[in-house]
């Protein structure tokens, strides 16, 4: 398992999620992109290499996909790298898993023309707008693009959102006597000690989407995030704030026995945990529900750009926006998937329940609660 990943957070817009080592030279890549007479580089859709069955060939043969930043019990992807690996025979080499947004915008910069260039890219969707502002990524419309919702993808195939989920409070029940349900409930004298963030908010969009979720908890809005920097100064200066970031291994040991996570991650501990006789429940804070989703990118500069095409082909296929359901992430073609029966509707029954319809803030609104969150963050946790 992974330590918490630094993700950036990002803008979410569909309503209707809720209901339902040393790299080759550019000539590599050059010669790759441009095998089979289809410069791959510059396709934009699977249309352009003659068809899909014809993308397939010539993703086999590059016969390498190039990834960082993706742990193995993020919203599945252990599962999903070896379903791609084995249906398309193709190599997927995983890099830094526990890497940031940041850092994966760094690799396409200072890597650009080597092997080790990352072929794709899974952001958080401020870094997704971000990036594509810097015209680090390439325009591709997969096959189901008309399924995706409008508002979760950029209108040239810069970027789609891919999945996302709700801010949650994890609880070994077995260790603490009564689960809390809200924000309000951390900071009961009860919970001294035990209330980890799952990573930092300048650099984790978990974390940053828990401090907004507080916000929302304690008085403040999408305009005012400064409510939840206050939230867990007041969580520190009771004593409840735990600066530990969870994992399972920390879960096991007892010092993570509270943890506000992503529900996706919490709920995939619950299993795990139980394996080993610890009673994980998840639960979505009654007075702060805060969704995001994150999105897909290709490099423009892939040193296999056949490989990263297939693979956003196959993130969206049902296949694999079901396989993200059974990471407990909410794929964001959801809502098209339950109206034409391609949903496995049994994951969909085991995602964690969540009552109302919360509401999403505005690209503004995250560029101004990130820089707040940037400015108070240390001076409110350190002071």
């Amino acid at each position: 398992m992974f330590t918490p990943r630094a993700r950036a957070a990002g803008v979410v817009a569909a309503l209707t999620l809720v209901t339902a080592a040393c790299g080759a030279a550019p000539s590599t890549q050059t010669t790759q992109a441009s095998q089979g007479g289809v410069n791959a580089a510059t396709a934009t859709s699977a249309a352009d290499f003659g068809g899909f069955d014809k993308l397939v060939e010539a993703a086999k043969k590059e016969g390498t996909l190039h990834v960082i930043a993706l742990p193995p019990d993020w919203a599945n992807y252990g599962e999903i790298i070896e379903k791609f690996q084995a249906t398309y025979g193709i190599k997927i080499e995983s890099e830094t898993p526990d890497a940031s947004s940041a850092d994966e915008i760094n690799a396409v910069k200072t890597r650009k023309g080597q092997d080790r260039a990352p072929d794709v890219l899974d952001l958080g969707q401020s870094f997704a707008l971000s990036g594509a502002a810097e015209g680090l990524f390439a325009s591709y419309k997969v096959q189901a693009w008309d399924k995706i919702p409008e508002g979760q993808k950029e209108a040239n195939g810069l970027w789609i959102n891919d999945y996302g989920g709700y801010v949650s409070i994890g609880c070994d029940a077995k260790k603490i006597a009564t689960c809390p349900t809200s924000f309000a409930d951390l900071l009961k004298p009860e919970y001294k000690g035990k209330v980890a963030l799952n990573g930092n908010p300048t650099k984790a969009g978990s974390a940053f989407a828990g401090v907004f979720a507080a916000a929302l908890a304690d008085g403040g809005s999408f305009d005012d995030i400064q409510p939840g920097i206050d939230f867990f100064k007041k969580l520190k200066d009771a004593g409840n704030f735990n600066p530990v970031e969870t994992t399972p291994a920390t879960i096991e040991k007892g010092e993570t026995q509270i943890s506000i996570d992503w529900d996706y991650n919490n709920a995939a501990y619950a299993p795990q945990m139980t394996a080993k006789g610890i009673d994980w429940q998840v639960n979505i804070p009654s007075d702060g529900k805060y969704f995001e989703m994150y999105a897909q990118a290709i490099n423009k500069d892939a040193p296999h750009p056949a490989a990263a095409r297939l693979w956003q082909e196959f993130l969206y296929s049902p296949e694999g926006q079901n396989l993200y359901l059974k990471g407990f992430a909410r794929p964001v073609m959801l809502p098209a998937m339950t109206e034409d029966g391609t949903v496995d509707q049994a994951l969909a029954d085991a995602l964690p329940p969540v009552e109302g319809t919360p509401q999403f803030p505005t690209t503004e609104q995250v560029n101004a609660a990130k820089a707040k969150v940037a400015g108070g963050w240390d001076a409110a946790i350190s002071g």
